[in-house]
């Protein structure tokens, strides 16, 4: 789904501007939708595989190309004209339909899996929750994008669809599905890092407000990141998260008990 929609806007981008570095790499130049209607191969269902994997290269053309690196999008371009030519060559992959699947499932973010309305909080020998800022050694991206979000009281909230690093005023953000687990559409909440606690296996990441409070959280406001140049929206939105919390997250210490127990 993310990918179709990142296709769509590589495609109406391209249609839109002429800069040179569009021009270097020009997506629709491959003709691949013309060829898989035209082309009698691409409807074979032995060659299904194929079409699937086509599109896929034509999507991570888009995403080389959105990263400027206009070469490397051109040259898979010139790959994926060459299998659209010649689509025998999709005889020296694999139809392994079971092999397929695991490789597809190897580039998913490790916990695509969590998501439980009903959460694991309370369990034996769950261990308390650790601020992100407390973590040693640090995140990792992919430990991160794609995990599970869920409310000081363990209700399931949505996944983490982006990191934003490094804002002028160093506030960093978590941009977290606002509907559910891995469901359609665009709503998402932009939570302030240094609100979020993480468990020790670093598989699930925690808000410090309740299910009923998240309601009076805002949704981001644009899709296009506008909003992090509006201090405006950004200063009321970490606002409200700080008047939502009224005292430590779930399982943290509070300030007294860790006054103490370095003492």
């Amino acid at each position: 789904m993310m990918f179709m929609k990142s296709a769509a806007a590589g495609a109406l981008l391209l249609a839109l501007c002429g800069t040179p570095a569009i021009a270097a790499c020009n997506i629709s130049d491959a003709r691949l939708e013309e060829a898989i209607l035209e082309k009698p191969e691409f409807r074979d269902p032995q060659n299904r595989y194929l079409v699937h994997d086509l599109r896929k290269l034509r999507d991570a053309a888009f995403l080389l190309w959105n990263y400027g690196l206009e070469k490397d999008c051109e040259r898979l371009l010139g790959n994926i004209r060459e299998l659209i030519a010649s689509p025998f060559m999709a005889r020296l992959g694999t139809n392994d339909e079971d092999a397929t699947d695991q490789q597809l499932a190897a580039g998913e973010p490790q916990w695509h899996r969590l998501g439980q309305v009903k959460g694991s909080r309370g369990t034996a020998n769950e261990g308390a929750l650790i601020s992100i800022n407390d973590l040693d050694p640090g995140l990792l991206v992919n430990e991160i994008v794609g995990a599970e979000v869920r409310t000081a009281d363990d209700k399931i909230v949505g996944e983490v669809r982006n990191v934003v690093i490094g804002t002028r005023d160093r506030q960093d953000y978590a941009i977290v599905a606002a509907g559910g687990f891995f469901v359609p559409g665009k709503d998402s909440l932009v939570v302030p890092l240094r609100y979020l606690l993480v468990d020790r296996e670093r598989k699930s990441f925690f808000l410090r407000i309740s299910n009923a409070q998240v309601k009076a959280v805002p949704l981001m406001p644009d899709q296009d990141y506008q909003w992090l140049t509006d201090e405006t929206w950004r200063k009321t939105n970490d606002a409200i998260f700080e008047s939502l919390i009224a005292g430590p997250g779930p399982d943290e210490p509070t300030k007294t008990s860790r006054d103490s127990a370095t003492k």
